[in-house]
């Protein structure tokens, strides 16, 4: 849909990831994920990769396509539908690849970047702490640099693939001066899965099942100093950079709610009550127009974000945050609408539209809440409208009666109005 956005390599893309969405993957191992009998999906990575889907945006010299992020959203949008899970797995080369490919050195590529675009390695990010989510900055997983190694210690959880991860990209705690800067304290360490690092518990999930979501904990674990990616306590300047492919990703995967959108359509052309399909009730068309509106609306963002990204548009980490919500938002509302059109039968496993709504939920939480998200954009726009590169009409000067002894923001502005009278 909307392939006139596209170049026709990315029509191309989007069409073979479509078909691999449609034919590759069935029903039976979709339900084992939501059964939890699969805990991660190590066939699903194996068939991307022997199909070249994984690190769409990475060079072709380390088994990439070397496309854009436009292709990506394009190719996420048709993954979506398989759930969050499955979309997770899928993405999840273009976050943790992003500090490979950006950070990483030349042999870091070769070991980790080129086997696991390639499917023989999987990998995970290790971000956040029992202590705190989205206060990333106070991290307490700690590394102590011993001559040629670090010595790792501490937790993490919400880890997607911890239970499947070959190595983890972890962001921990290199710099202990008290009085360091909070960017200026992390470090981004690339961690092999052995001796020491533990996926000490599985989480039972609302949604998103099958993923192996976990707690880690890493004791006294060694890690080669040449694994340290970026700059020693350079972490901020990598995460900042991984936000960008962590939201952007979670804005577009949530586009798949497309899904759930066709099957009320389709069920509500089949549907009849009071002798009519319900299709023609406008308490049942115009909540299918809603979504239609809204899903659209949501992709337009996104693919603007990743226009964005592509171009390196000055206020990307806004137009990122702001796909990010909306998206998210926009898909609970879409599912929550099928469910709706659909009646007490969309609120039964006869359907996968209650799966889709426990699957959905996420969105809004993990990668940045829609809180964290609100945060960023008002600063950024706060920043872009009162910065000194402002450079359109002030709208504040077409005022009929400018009285600037009504335009009074602050004491001081008073008492220079009116004097000591007041």
């Amino acid at each position: 849909m909307y392939d006139f956005m596209l170049t026709p390599e990315e029509q191309e893309l989007k069409k073979e990831v479509r078909r691999f969405a449609r034919d590759e993957i069935t029903s039976e191992f979709l339900r084992k994920m939501d059964r939890n009998e699969i805990t991660y999906p190590r066939d699903f990575v194996e068939k991307l990769a022997a199909k070249g889907l994984r690190g769409i945006r990475f060079p072709k010299k380390y088994g990439g396509r070397g496309m854009s992020w436009v292709a990506e959203v394009a190719a996420i949008e048709e993954i979506g539908c398989l759930g969050m899970a499955l979309g997770c797995a899928f993405v999840m080369p273009s976050i943790v690849g992003e500090a490979l490919n950006l950070f990483g050195t030349e042999e870091q590529k070769e070991k980790y970047l080129k086997p696991y675009i390639e499917g023989k390695l999987v990998a995970a990010e290790a971000l956040t702490e029992p202590r705190g989510g989205s206060d990333f900055f106070g991290a307490m997983t700690r590394a102590e640099l011993k001559g040629d190694h670090f010595i790792l210690n501490g937790m993490k959880r919400f880890v997607v693939g911890a239970d499947g991860a070959d190595f983890f990209v972890v962001y921990c705690k290199t710099n202990f001066d008290p009085n360091a800067h909070k960017y200026s304290r992390l470090s981004l360490l690339i961690v092999d899965k052995g001796p020491g690092v533990e996926t000490e518990y599985l989480y039972g999930l609302l949604g998103c099942r099958g993923g192996g979501t976990g707690r880690l904990v890493f004791r006294d674990v060694k890690v080669p100093k040449e694994n340290l990616l970026g700059e020693l306590h350079g972490g901020a300047l990598c995460f900042n950079q991984m936000m960008i492919p962590e939201r952007l990703t979670s804005a577009a995967g949530c586009l798949g709610v497309w899904g759930a959108l066709d099957l009320a359509v389709r069920y509500s052309n089949k549907r009849r009550t009071f002798g009519k399909e319900i299709r023609n009730y406008q308490a049942i068309s115009f909540k299918i127009a809603d979504s239609i509106t809204q899903l659209d609306a949501a992709r337009a963002l996104c693919f603007m974000a990743a226009k964005a990204v592509d171009e390196n548009y000055p206020n990307v980490r806004r137009i990122v945050s702001e796909a990010k919500r909306f998206t998210t938002e926009i898909a609970w509302d879409v599912v929550n609408n099928a469910m709706q059109v659909m009646g007490g039968i969309g609120y039964t496993d006869v359907y996968p539209i209650e799966r889709a709504l426990r699957d959905i939920r996420l969105g809004m939480i993990w990668t940045g809440t829609s809180e964290i998200m609100n945060l960023m954009i008002q600063h950024e726009y706060y920043n872009q409208v009162l910065g000194p590169d402002y450079d359109r009409r002030i709208m504040e000067d077409d005022a009929m009666n400018p009285d600037n002894s009504e335009r009074c923001f602050t004491d001081k502005d008073m008492q220079s109005v009116f004097g000591d009278g007041i």
